[in-house]
């Protein structure tokens, strides 16, 4: 069933996933008074669903890094905030290396993280075991234990995200197809939809993997491509730990997590 759309608004937000409803969250909390996000099915249909939630502290630059630690802010509040549960824990993590060179490259980065303030331990084969006793650690070097590192639900962080920007006044409509950018002189002008146009002087490309067919659409070069990958879950383990940290095998280009009870290998 399609909704009927406002004809006017100050934002147009394509694309309901966790990045959409946190643009419509962060632009009505600072006071702009008509955002409207456009979903084209239900909110984190696409790809958010399946997203790992892995929250990690260390990015490759300091900016990239603030920008991770105000995410972390934003979970610990967030749940507080909107009565919406997010799953957020701070269960830490391990990066572990098989090499001589990996774990170099690992103590840089590390060096990098206690220099902004993010707490990085060099930890030993046996303290690996000790910290996630799953863990074979016959071939490891070492690794890197940021013990305020951790992991979220991405489906239920989504709709906290929703739930506040709709606090704050935004309107998001589920099962509302955009099907055009409408555009003017070079400028856009709004969005058309299965159910009308609506008009406005901006407009947010928020739609994932498929961003790069609607920017083609209007004009627009997006170098974003969709990259198959996958996961696997395995049946409940008894007394799996739930503070288990998440484990990043860079060499074995893996990441294994607690997952309700199970073990989530992506």
């Amino acid at each position: 069933m399609t909704r009927s759309v406002p004809a006017t608004a100050d934002v147009v937000i394509i694309g309901g996933g966790i990045v959409g409803c946190s643009v419509a969250y962060h632009l009505a909390h600072r006071g702009v008074a008509r955002v409207l996000l456009l979903e084209r099915r239900q909110l984190t249909c696409g790809t958010t669903w399946h997203a790992a939630g892995l929250i990690g502290q260390l990015r490759a630059t300091r900016r990239l890094t603030e920008l991770a630690l105000y995410g972390i802010r934003l979970y610990e509040r967030l749940e507080d905030e909107t009565g919406q549960a997010t799953g957020f824990k701070r269960n830490g993590s391990i990066s572990v290396a098989t090499s001589d060179e990996r774990m170099e490259e690992l103590e840089r980065g590390a060096s990098m993280a206690r220099a902004l303030g993010i707490d990085a331990d060099r930890v030993s084969p046996a303290e690996i075991g000790t910290l996630s006793p799953l863990v074979h650690t016959r071939d490891l070097k070492g690794g890197i234990h940021f013990p305020a590192d951790g992991q979220i639900n991405p489906v239920d962080t989504t709709m906290a995200l929703a739930r506040g920007a709709r606090t704050l006044g935004a309107t998001i409509l589920e099962n509302v197809e955009v099907i055009a950018v409408l555009s003017e002189r070079g400028r856009v002008t709004g969005a058309r939809t299965k159910s009308g146009e609506v008009s406005a002087p901006v407009v947010v490309n928020c739609t994932g993997m498929w961003a790069r067919g609607l920017g083609h659409s209007c004009g627009v070069n997006i170098p974003l491509h969709a990259c198959e990958h996958f996961y696997v879950i395995t049946e409940p383990i008894a007394r799996l730990p739930k503070n288990l940290p998440v484990l990043r095998d860079l060499d074995g280009c893996a990441y294994y997590k607690e997952e309700a009870g199970k073990l989530l290998i992506g």
